[in-house]
């Protein structure tokens, strides 16, 4: 069977040097699959296209390239929508259709163009699992639907077919596994196309609760569960999202969009596959209402959430924007995210700073602190001395007052006349001369050619 809807993306990037965060990286390319969805519109993996500087895509049938752009992007479920700007390019092909969410053994077939060859591949497998996993781009935990058929470089934003129809984008390969590979499914990529044309927000909301399993009896016991009942244990909610101010620690959730939470966390998902209870995440925009049952103090009530973004301490990714940075007297700082902890290069979560990795992994989102700011690098100039060895350290405190986020920090910064003092999370205290400090900009601007003080979205 041939499939003329599965076209190749090529893609030119630029990915921010966080290292050196007012500048980029060297421009580099990559090639990735897609398919044709409708009329001059490409559905494809967000990470193909992650930080795109210029996007090409040829169909099958023509060796000419057409220009495309992103009109929409979802990094949380990795899915992309983009638009040829040759309004003939899609002339001729009918668009494919998307399907719905397959069973398990359902034979299915993945396309695409991986490394090596100039055309369409197919290999065949069948469906072996469908849960929750780990994206690997968005590091969210989303419903997936695992194949055993080979998913390769190249291969990876390709369209996987049964029956004709598109029931879901290739999007990463399982390591240490031969041949099998994992797939966005057709109920993720029906609201991210739908969700397009409604004019919504791309993202997949989140719940924004870390949670315990409630599997010992003695602690059901505890908690003023009754015989029969069943669910899950609220630990942690982060600021900002689904939860806050809904639930509480030490709420026990015991459905949730009218599906009953298992002991071990999991929920029926229509009607068939036993998942972790968050998959419900995916089946809902941001702005959308959903009810849970919840055993609280000994009374159960009916809470009712609007569904928000989610929200970490440290961000999981951020892709397609510019790092945010300050300098004052030769001080570096940040926002500590996933992006600035690949700097320790492959096997970050190894190598990282063990705070880092802690507040990564554990660190909660409050009121209070929003955001970690790290003094990521030392310019070394006569204002600083001393200080070298403060370098990737979290700052705590400026000027008596607790940091919430890096925005705040520059506002006590730019308001500070004389002396500024920053308590950091290894105990330390670094004091600047206000005024010698903004004194030494333009000297040490020169010598580091940093180009301002501050990025562009901190002015």
């Amino acid at each position: 069977m041939s499939y003329p809807q599965v076209v190749r993306v090529y893609c030119t990037y630029q990915d921010p040097d966080y290292e050196s965060p007012w500048q980029s990286l060297a421009p580099r390319g990559s090639t990735g699959s897609g398919v044709i969805v409708g009329r001059n519109r490409i559905l494809t993996g967000a990470h193909v296209v992650a930080n795109a500087t210029f996007l090409q895509v040829q169909k099958p049938s023509d060796p000419d390239k057409a220009v495309a752009k992103i009109l929409a992007i979802s990094h949380d479920s990795d899915l992309a929508l983009l638009e040829v700007e040759d309004p003939s390019f899609t002339r001729g092909v009918r668009p494919a259709q998307i399907g719905n969410l397959p069973r398990l053994r359902d034979e299915v077939a993945v396309a695409g163009y991986p490394v090596g060859g100039d055309e369409v591949s197919i290999t065949e497998g069948v469906v072996s699992r469908i849960e929750v996993q780990r994206y690997e781009h968005s590091q969210r935990h989303l419903l997936a639907v695992t194949v055993d058929a080979a998913i390769n470089e190249g291969n990876s934003g390709g369209p996987v077919f049964h029956k004709g129809k598109v029931v879901g984008i290739a999007f990463q390969a399982l390591p240490d596994a031969e041949n099998i590979g994992e797939m966005v499914p057709a109920p993720l990529i029906r609201r991210f196309v739908d969700g397009v044309a409604q004019g919504r927000a791309p993202h997949v909301p989140g719940f924004g609760i870390g949670t315990q399993t409630i599997e010992n009896p003695a602690l059901r016991d505890w908690l003023g569960m009754r015989q029969g009942e069943s669910g899950i244990l609220v630990t942690a909610i982060q600021y900002g999202t689904t939860a806050w101010q809904r639930l509480q620690k030490g709420d026990v959730i015991l459905a949730l969009d009218g599906m009953r939470i298992a002991n071990n966390g999991t929920v029926r998902y229509r009607g068939r596959f036993r998942c972790q209870f968050d998959v419900v995440v995916g089946d809902h925009f941001v702005g959308d209402h959903v009810r849970a049952r919840v055993l609280r103090d000994g009374k159960r009530i009916n809470v009712v959430m609007e569904m928000a973004k989610m929200a970490y301490l440290v961000p999981r990714y951020e892709l397609d924007r510019k790092p945010s940075w300050f300098t004052f007297g030769g001080l570096v700082f940040q926002r500590l995210n996933a992006e600035y902890l690949r700097i320790w290069g492959e096997n970050w979560w190894e190598k990282a700073p063990k705070e880092f990795l802690h507040l990564y992994y554990q660190g909660d989102r409050t009121e209070e602190r929003q955001e970690v700011v790290v003094l990521a690098q030392v310019l070394a100039d006569q204002v600083n001395v001393g200080y070298e060895h403060f370098q990737n350290d979290a700052i705590l405190e400026a000027n008596g007052r607790k940091v919430r986020d890096l925005r705040d920090l520059v506002a006590v910064v730019d308001s500070s006349l004389e002396a500024v003092v920053l308590k950091t999370s290894s105990g330390g205290t670094i004091l600047l001369d206000a005024r010698a400090a903004r004194q030494s900009r333009d000297r040490i601007h020169k010598q580091y050619r940093v180009p301002a003080d501050r990025s562009d979205d901190l002015r």
